[in-house]
Formats: structure tokens, C-alpha cells, sequence
């Protein structure tokens, strides 16, 4: 890529740091200068006073310079002690500042900031003109790198918006497609080419998200607008401002997670909808299910409802007829909303447990769950540590325990030991990983739920003894692309993905078995669309037609492996 002066030195003389940088080098090559000029003055009046020498002024200028430079050619040298005394001084100060302090200056407040200015340069201030149907995207937090390769992944063009010309070049570099622009500045989404895009993601503060809407809004008319809202307060005010669909994602990992929780009887926990179809997990803790294989259940005829996944602590397995089912077990079911109604009937007298749930950590995701099993009537025990949280708290949950949850008398207090489910909310990793195998430690038959933060603990917490985890930035990147595609949101778990593929012409006039997905790829199809209608109840012998749309379960990695197979191979 050509880099062009002029925006290099525009850079100079707009940004006020480079400005202040380059005045800085400036003063202090003025410092040298002066220093040069009274250096040589103490030449002339040593040489002329103690040597008894003349020389000319060029000639001092010329030795000032040869000896602070080390350059020492000994052609003018002086005599006396004094004199080599006054040597040594001009010396010793060259050595510090001209090889010393001056090329730190050099690189500090002018060379740095010139190649800023050019990753300045690099970054663009528009979205080429043939762009259309891309998403734009507000701010580059946390959850935007899983969200661009689920873009990447379908194909769907998108831009990041910048501010900061530096972070943008810096983001360029790491491979980003972004482009610098105030994000408050309605020329920008003119440069973005807003009016043409398929969406516009906000996701900054809830206060700068209100303006950027109406900013969007003056620039671009009818354009869809999805905002993140960091409190549930704030949600009226962006749909106020303009925008189209407000995603308060801490309520809904609250949500999410409180679906996952065991209480009072065994049932199914319904986690998503496709079209007339819901994906619930059904718990086999202290049911008929647990000791069976998928087969012997025999909820198929029994129900109408099909065994698409089963998870075993943290890991999602592929429904096979010979999986045997454990009592910690939690099978992943799809069917209509009456045939769940049947598998309730079946499971109502199964893990009868009338005790309060615990929840530990009373933020926003912990009252939003609290809020959804005080609705459905569960008995809810609060643990919070925040006094003044807890007293706020008092009204949503049946009972709240002030104290620290990692004080066993608080926990034994809360009822840990006799409750179906806990929740931890706490928004740090690592007290959330300590409390799961405290938890587990106190009571095996617990069902543990918990949030997460970095990707990279999701597997400690399920060592320590997590039975279903959800991170913030999972859930957000599934909310947003459920919103890019209008359709419901559908959260199977963390790391585990519904994907929709249309049938690849590899795979035409096969059977399921013939193809060997699941054997190559690792995904598991749970069902297909073929005709207006949506099979369920697909076998090995399901032969698998032209303009069928296959519906999957699997992580990232075993997509891009099915895309490679059967798409690009």
C-alpha cells in the first residue's frame, strides 16, 4: 500500500500530540545548540586567557563539535590541566547528550509519531462504492472478533468504525476492515455508505449509543439500527432515539442462564425457537432417562420429540442410539410446543425438589435470572455481598443473604446443600471457578450454572464442576446475528452453534448415513427443510434431496471443516 506525504504531514499539523511531540525534539535541538554556542565561547576564552593560543571562531566551533561527537582528530588540543579538565567536560556531555539523550528524542518525539502518521495514512475514511448489504459496526470491544468470523462465515460484509485514526491503522494491520471516522459525525456514515447497509450495530456506552442513533438516524433515514444497552433502564431511550431492536445482553444472559436451572420438578427447559420448532434440554437427574440409552427412552414415540445432543459436563455429544444417559446428563430435545407439553406430563413426578434455587452475585445478570424464576414461581435465595445491593434485592428474590459466598455458614445459610440448582453471577472468572468446586464439593447432585468472561476459563470452570457456562460475548454475538437475520434467538451453549446450510451438490441423492458428516466434520444434523416443511425425524436412511437446507449443531471449527468437505473441496 503507497503511503502519501501529504496526509503524513497533515497528520503533523493536525494531531496535537504530534505537534507537541515535534516541538518537543525542537526545543531540545535549540538546548544543543545553545550548549554548542557557550561550549565554544569557554573554547575561545581558555585557549586566548590560559593557552595562550588564537583561533579563529570557526575553528572552536569546529572543535566543540569534533569533541562532543568523539570524533577527537587532535589537531587543536590544549595544554594545561585546566584545558584537558574543560575537554573532559565537553566530552563527557556530548557522550550524554548527542549519542545518548538526542537519539531517544529522535525516535521518541519524531521517528514513533511519524510512523503513526503513516498507519494514519494507511487507514481509510470510506467504504468503497460498490459495497452494499454490510454491517456496520460502532466500536471494537470483546465480542466483535466472534462476530466478524461469523460474518466472515456467511459471506457478509462489514466495516468497524474508529475514532482513533492510530487505533484504526493499528486494527488494519491486525487484518480488521475498518475505517476511521467520529462515530458521532453523520459524514461518517455518509463515507460508510449507510444508506446501503443491511445493519448498524451500536455498541458503545448507553450514552454515547443515544447519540450515535440519532446521528445515524439525521444521515441515513430507514437504515435497520441494532443497539447493545448496558442497563435495562436504558433500553426506552434507544428505542426512543431510533433504533430498531435494543439488545440488553446482561438481562438476557441472566435469562439464559436462569432457563438452564433445575427447580422443584424435572421439565423441560425450552432455549430457543426455529419457526414452529423449540430446542429445550431436559435434565436426566432423577428421571426414568438416566441409565438408558437414547433408544430405550423411546421419547420419539412416547412424545414426538427428538434427542438432537446430549451434554455431558460442558461438552456437547451427538444424539446415537447406544448413548447410554447418566444422571448428570442433560439431553438437548427439538419438537413443537404441544410435544414438549407431552414430555413435561412425562417428567412432572420426576426430581421433586421444593427447595429454593441459590444465586450468588446480585448484579444486573443475577436479578434479571432472578426475575425470570420469580415469575415462573421458584423459590429464589440471593447471596450477595454489596449491603446496599442486597437491600435493593429484598423485593425480586424470597430471601437475601448478605455475606461473602466463599464463608461456608453463608452458603450453608442460603441452603446450598439442599437446593436443585445454583447460579453464579459474579462477573469475575475466577471466583466464579473457585465457588463451582466449592459447590460441588458441598453438593454432588447441584446442578451448577455459571457465567464467564475470557473463552479460555470455559474449560477450567467445567473441571471445577460447571454443568452449563454462558459468557457475555457469546450471547452477544448470537443476539446480534439472530437480529441480522430476523430471526429468534437460539443459545444451544457456549462454543456450540445452530447453523442453517443449504445442501451441498456433493451431497445430492445420498443418504444421512452416506455422507458421513458427523464422522468427518464432527456436526450433527438435527433436522431439514425441504418443501415449506421442517423434518425432525431424520434416520440414517434419510435420503437428502436437491434444495433441502440442512440444520446443524457444532462449533466454528466444524464448520469451516463441513464448508472445506463438501462446499470448497
Amino acid at each position: 500500500m503507497k503511503f502519501t506525504y501529504s496526509s503524513e504531514v497533515r497528520y503533523f499539523l493536525t494531531h496535537k500530540e504530534a505537534r507537541r511531540n515535534v516541538l518537543t525534539l525542537a526545543r531540545y535541538l535549540l538546548f544543543i545548540v545553545g550548549v554548542v554556542i557557550l561550549f565554544t565561547i569557554g573554547f575561545h576564552v581558555l585557549m586566548s586567557q590560559v593557552e595562550g593560543q588564537q583561533h579563529s571562531w570557526f575553528s572552536g566551533l569546529y572543535w566543540t563539535i569534533v569533541t562532543m561527537t568523539t570524533l577527537g582528530y587532535g589537531d587543536i588540543v590544549f595544554e594545561t590541566d585546566i584545558g584537558r579538565a574543560y575537554s573532559t567536560f565537553v566530552l563527557v556531555s556530548g557522550v550524554v547528550l548527542l549519542l545518548v539523550v538526542l537519539p531517544y528524542a529522535f525516535i521518541r518525539y519524531f521517528y514513533a509519531p511519524w510512523l503513526k502518521a503513516q498507519i494514519f495514512a494507511r487507514a481509510p475514511r470510506s467504504v468503497p462504492v460498490e459495497v452494499r448489504g454490510h454491517v456496520i459496526i460502532c466500536n471494537y470491544d470483546s465480542m466483535v472478533p466472534g462476530l466478524i468470523e461469523r460474518l466472515d462465515e456467511e459471506g457478509i460484509p462489514h466495516v468497524v468504525l474508529e475514532d482513533d485514526p492510530e487505533k484504526a491503522g493499528n486494527l488494519l494491520e491486525e487484518g480488521i476492515n475498518v475505517m476511521a471516522g467520529a462515530t458521532d459525525d453523520w459524514q461518517t456514515y455518509e463515507a460508510a455508505r449507510a444508506s446501503r447497509a443491511r445493519l448498524v450495530l451500536v455498541n458503545k456506552s448507553d450514552t454515547e449509543n443515544t447519540n450515535i442513533i440519532l446521528t445515524v438516524r439525521e444521515a441515513t433515514g430507514g437504515v435497520e439500527i441494532a443497539a447493545i444497552a448496558e442497563k435495562e433502564a436504558s433500553i426506552d431511550i434507544l428505542q426512543l432515539s431510533g433504533a430498531n431492536e435494543v439488545i440488553a445482553l446482561k438481562k438476557r444472559l441472566g435469562q439464559q442462564l436462569a432457563a438452564r436451572m433445575n427447580a422443584l420438578h424435572a421439565f423441560a427447559h425450552p432455549v430457543g425457537r426455529f419457526k414452529d420448532l423449540l430446542i429445550a434440554e431436559v435434565p436426566a437427574h432423577n428421571t426414568p432417562l438416566a441409565g438408558r440409552t437414547i433408544r430405550e427412552t423411546r421419547l420419539r414415540e412416547m412424545t414426538g420429540v427428538s434427542i438432537i445432543g446430549v451434554w455431558e459436563r460442558g461438552r456437547l455429544i451427538p444424539a446415537q442410539p447406544d448413548l447410554e444417559l447418566q444422571q448428570m446428563s442433560v439431553p438437548v430435545v427439538i419438537g413443537t410446543e404441544k410435544q414438549l407439553e407431552s414430555l413435561n406430563d412425562l417428567l412432572l413426578i420426576y426430581d421433586v425438589n421444593p427447595n429454593p434455587v441459590v444465586i450468588i452475585g446480585g448484579g444486573e445478570v443475577g436479578t434479571a435470572a432472578a426475575r425470570v424464576l420469580e415469575e415462573k414461581d421458584i423459590p429464589v435465595h440471593m447471596v450477595e455481598q454489596n449491603p446496599s445491593l442486597a437491600r435493593r434485592l429484598e423485593g425480586i428474590c424470597t430471601r437475601v443473604f448478605t455475606g461473602d459466598a466463599a464463608d461456608y455458614e453463608v452458603l450453608q445459610e442460603a441452603g446450598i446443600q439442599e437446593a436443585p440448582s445454583v447460579l453464579l453471577s459474579t462477573n469475575d472468572d475466577a471466583m466464579n471457578i473457585y465457588l463451582a468446586s466449592y459447590c460441588r464439593n458441598l453438593n454432588e447432585d447441584l446442578r451448577i450454572i455459571s457465567r464467564i468472561t475470557s473463552q479460555r476459563n470455559v474449560e477450567a470452570i467445567h473441571r471445577a464442576g460447571a454443568d452449563f457456562v454462558l459468557s457475555y460475548d457469546h450471547l452477544g454475538v448470537e443476539a446480534v446475528y439472530a437480529t441480522l437475520k430476523h430471526r429468534d434467538l437460539l443459545i444451544i451453549g457456549e462454543g456450540v452453534d445452530f447453523f442453517s446450510v443449504e445442501l451441498p451438490k456433493k451431497l445430492h441423492g445420498v443418504t444421512l448415513a452416506e455422507s458421513q458428516i458427523g464422522a468427518k466434520t464432527g456436526m450433527n444434523v438435527i433436522a431439514a427443510e425441504y418443501g415449506g416443511e421442517t423434518i425432525t425425524n431424520l434416520t440414517a436412511q434419510t435420503t437428502l434431496e436437491e434444495g433441502m437446507e440442512l440444520l446443524m449443531l457444532g462449533d466454528h471449527e466444524q464448520r469451516q471443516t463441513f464448508m472445506k468437505e463438501y462446499v470448497e473441496g
